[in-house]
Formats: C-alpha cells, structure tokens, sequence
C-alpha cells in the first residue's frame, strides 16, 4: 500500500471524527449538559476510539497470520485478513484521534471565550 494510500485512509477517519467532534458536542449540549461536560464526554470517546484502533491494530499485526491459518484449517470461509483487520483498525483509531482534536477545537475556540 503506498503512503498516499495510508495517508488518505488514516486522513479520512481523522476527518471524520473532527466533523462528529465539531458537530457532536453541540448535540451533547441541546441534550442538557454543560459545556465543559460535553467536551469531556466527546474527547473521552475519542480517547476510546484511538485506544481501540491502536490495540486492534497491533492485534492484527502480531496474530494475523495465525488467525488466518486458524481460519483456513478450519474451513471458516471467512473474508477476515490481516490486512483488512489492520485498515479497519487504522480508520478507528484516526477517527477516534480526530474525535480528540475536534473536541479541543471547540474547547478552546468556542467554550473559553
């Protein structure tokens, strides 16, 4: 996979968890919270989402090739790869990494004015 590639599909989680971290935290807000607890909420789910895609990510490295051997010797018929399980993985954790830095965005530019 070229980094073009990589950059695209680490970009586009990242992206996308800046808009749901933008956009998100006005919906916590309309729901009743303070501001500050929105932020805290929208950045702790981030921090969730980047652990997950970082600990999955490195799952897939370490065990993939024996998950796929597992799978073939049992005759799964699964479509799980390694490398799917790792591109799954690095748009969660960019998603999540984006989800962070939008939620600090609105902290800071919105919330201590």
């Amino acid at each position: 996979m070229s980094a073009a590639r990589r950059l695209r599909l680490v970009g586009g989680g990242l992206a996308v968890g800046v808009l749901v971290g933008v956009l998100g935290i006005p919906a916590l807000i309309a729901t009743g919270r303070t501001g500050l607890r929105a932020v805290e909420i929208a950045f702790g789910v981030g921090a969730l989402a980047f652990g997950v895609g970082l600990l999955g990510w490195s799952g897939s490295v370490m065990a993939g090739s024996g998950v796929e051997a597992m799978q073939e010797h049992m005759n799964t018929n699964s479509d799980w790869t390694e490398a799917k399980s790792r591109r799954a993985m690095a748009r969660v954790g960019g998603f999540g990494g984006g989800l962070m830095v939008g939620s600090s965005l609105v902290e800071v530019l919105a919330l201590s004015a």
